[in-house]
Order: structure tokens, then C-alpha cells, then sequence
């Protein structure tokens, strides 16, 4: 039986493609904002981790703004496709680590700026990998954390999570609002800036993207056709089963 990190990497790695070129994670009103707001609180000559960067999106829209950016995953496939993406972008200023958000293989107060984009609703020990965001994080710091976000209401929070576990066996959980603040006010992590977005995910290519077996995308679309109506109108199912959740940003800063 597979540990969650075996999972995640089963699940990632024969598809680092995919997410390299994927409209979602390649474009988005959150990175319009991250670029924005490095570009006026980030001195040039910063050290950025950038913590499960998957294909790398992130990592690519930052790197312009800081001198050297750390794009940091769990799955060899992933980084090694932002490797030859940067590299064909002209990116000199990546490079790429292995590692887990939860045990971070770097000093105390390392970076300037730390951040991560679609990737902590996989990461098992949340409260854990947020403290070490904090501990390598300098005073004075900012943090930059970009994440589908759950359902305040219960019920469509229960469905929402639900068809996002059928889908991709990696998911554990994504957090509310209320959720993420606790988390980073008791990390020692003021908040600036917060900001939401609708994300629409074409339910076809949001499948293909994960290679869900048939089975369970039967079962999606048969949770989706069933669902009550509070939970079709909250999440705008459509008759193809394409959805829409939110998108949040939140801008931060380590206290000193």
C-alpha cells in the first residue's frame, strides 16, 4: 500500500506535462496580482522559494523580480520539466530542489520571499508546512500564498471535496478562508492583502489533466447530476459537468 507521498508522486509525475501547458495553472487573474504586488514589495536582490511549483507558473512569473527563485516539488518529473522550461525561457535565476512543504531543507530565515500556488490543498500536515513557511522566512518578509479555496457552506464544502478526492487521489483538503487565516496568524504571518477569483474548470480537460479512470468520472457525474440545487447553483455545474470554485490570494508578512 502506497504512502500520500508515493501518491502524489505517481500521480505527477507522468503528468508534469500537462500541467506545464495547462490554461489553468499557465494564466490567471492571481498571477496578474503576484507579479504586481513582488514588483513593489520585493527588493530585486531577494531569495524566493517558491514551495510545490509544480509546473512552474508561479515560479516563472517571479522570477523577473527577485535575483535567485527556488522552485521546490516532491515530484522529479515536475521539476525536471520546469528545469527545461526555464531554461528554454531564459530563466537563469531557477533552480530546482526536491523536498516536501512540511520539512523544508533550508536554514532559518533563508528568503526574502516564500511562496506557493495550487499545491497546499495535497499537503497532509497543513499547520506544519505554514510554521515552516514562517521559520524560513526572514523579518520583515513577505509570503505569497495562492490556493483553490473550500466552501464556507458545509454541505457544498462536503460535495466540493468529494468529486476533487475522485478525481485525483493526491487531494486532501481544501481550506476556507476562515481556515487559512487561523493557520497563518498563529504562524506569526500578518495579512495585507486578500483577494478572490471564480476558476472555471472544463470538466473534460480537468479530468484528462489527472487521468481519471472512467469509473470514477461515472461516479463524479453522477454525484454532480444528483446534487441538490444549493449545491449546483453554488458551484455553477454545467450540463457537461464543468464547475466553478474560487481562486484565493493572500499577501503577507513574517512579523519581525
Amino acid at each position: 500500500m502506497r504512502t500520500h507521498e508515493q501518491t502524489v508522486q505517481s500521480q505527477f509525475d507522468p503528468r508534469a506535462q500537462a500541467y506545464l501547458t495547462s490554461a489553468v495553472h499557465a494564466a490567471g487573474p492571481d498571477l496578474t496580482r503576484a507579479r504586481e504586488l513582488v514588483g513593489q514589495a520585493v527588493p530585486a536582490a531577494a531569495l524566493a522559494l517558491d514551495i510545490g511549483c509544480g509546473g512552474g507558473h508561479l515560479s516563472f512569473t517571479l522570477a523577473p523580480h527577485v535575483a535567485r527563485m527556488i522552485a521546490l516539488d516532491p515530484s522529479p518529473g515536475m521539476l525536471a520539466a520546469v528545469s527545461k522550461a526555464a531554461a528554454a525561457k531564459g530563466l537563469s535565476g531557477i533552480e530546482v530542489r526536491q523536498a516536501n512543504a512540511e520539512s523544508l531543507p533550508f536554514e532559518d530565515r533563508s528568503f526574502d520571499l516564500v511562496s506557493t500556488r495550487y499545491s497546499a490543498h495535497h499537503w497532509t500536515r497543513l499547520p506544519e508546512a505554514v510554521r515552516e513557511v514562517a521559520r524560513v522566512l526572514a523579518p520583515g518578509g513577505h509570503a505569497l500564498v495562492i490556493d483553490t479555496l473550500g466552501h464556507e457552506d458545509p454541505l457544498v464544502d462536503t460535495f466540493m471535496q468529494s468529486i476533487e478526492l475522485l478525481r485525483d487521489p493526491s487531494h486532501v483538503r481544501n481550506r476556507s478562508v476562515a481556515e487559512w487565516r487561523s493557520l497563518l496568524q498563529a504562524a506569526g504571518l500578518a495579512e495585507l492583502e486578500h483577494a478572490e477569483w471564480p476558476t472555471r474548470l472544463e470538466f473534460a480537460s480537468w479530468v484528462e489533466r489527472m487521468h481519471t479512470p472512467a469509473d470514477r468520472v461515472a461516479v463524479i457525474r453522477s454525484l454532480q447530476e444528483g446534487a441538490p440545487r444549493e449545491v449546483r447553483e453554488a458551484l455553477e455545474i454545467g450540463p457537461d459537468g464543468s464547475f466553478t470554485i474560487r481562486t484565493g490570494l493572500f499577501w503577507l508578512q513574517r512579523e519581525a
